[in-house]
């Protein structure tokens, strides 16, 4: 299975820190970091999509 790599250094800086923003709190919805990275980063609807598909698909990689 191939693995999903961002493209532009906004969307890798909003990948590092959900990444980071998970192991803090790792009791939270991931899809809400999604959202904030969204806002913070000024991500566009695309790169959100790719955010919210990277989230899913590491949540089913790293059950917890």
């Amino acid at each position: 299975m191939a693995t999903l790599q961002p493209q532009g250094e906004k969307l890798r800086k909003a990948v590092k820190w959900i990444s980071e923003k998970r192991k803090e709190n790792s009791d939270i919805n991931p899809v809400k970091f999604v959202d904030e990275a969204g806002f913070q980063f000024d991500l566009t609807p695309k790169e959100s999509e790719f955010l919210l598909r990277f989230v899913k698909n590491d949540d089913h990689q790293n059950p917890a």
